[in-house]
């Protein structure tokens, strides 16, 4: 009797863990069904950016070629820039080296009437007689002292203007 009450009870503790597993494979079932949906949308949606990223890198590399073209376009354009840059340190450096020399004319004390009559004297001195009688300076160096002389008292002030407008237009363009 002992045995059949052992075996009655290994049947009945059978029936109960197989109820039990049964609603736990139930439950997994339920599980792999959500998990299998879940990866079905997660599938579509991966499908849907990845044509979305497509269609992202195909317009960025679109850009990025009409950026060279652009910039292929503008290379002329930058080295016009340079040259032009490079034509008005010129123009700077000359701007200078006449201004210098403006200056140092300037710097240089304004010959009197009594002293350029004594240069004209010395220079008559040193004339000499063709043959038809006009005399002939020998002196070129007191020649164009006294012609540049002449000239530059008449012509100093209407330049030491323009000089002084010009470098007054270039420090404000510099600045």
């Amino acid at each position: 009797m002992i045995w059949q009450i052992s075996v009655a009870l290994i049947a009945v503790a059978f029936v109960v863990l197989v109820i039990f597993l049964v609603k736990t494979l139930k439950a997994a079932e339920q599980s792999l069904d959500k998990t299998t949906q879940t990866l079905q949308e997660i599938q579509k949606t991966v499908d849907e950016l990845s044509y979305e990223v497509k269609q992202v890198v195909r317009q960025a590399n679109s850009i990025t070629v009409d950026v060279e073209h652009k910039m292929k376009q503008l290379d002329p354009v930058l080295d016009s820039v340079k040259n032009i840059g490079d034509v008005l340190s010129e123009v700077t450096l000359a701007a200078k080296q006449v201004s210098s020399s403006l200056i140092g004319r300037m710097k240089k004390p304004a010959v009197k009437p009594e002293q350029r009559a004594q240069q004209a004297q010395q220079s008559n001195e040193g004339q000499t007689v063709q043959a038809g009688g006009a005399p002939i300076d020998r002196s070129m160096h007191s020649y164009n002292e006294a012609y540049t002389g002449a000239v530059n008292s008449k012509s100093d002030p209407g330049w030491m203007k323009w000089v002084d407008i010009a470098s007054g237009v270039w420090n404000k363009y510099r600045s």
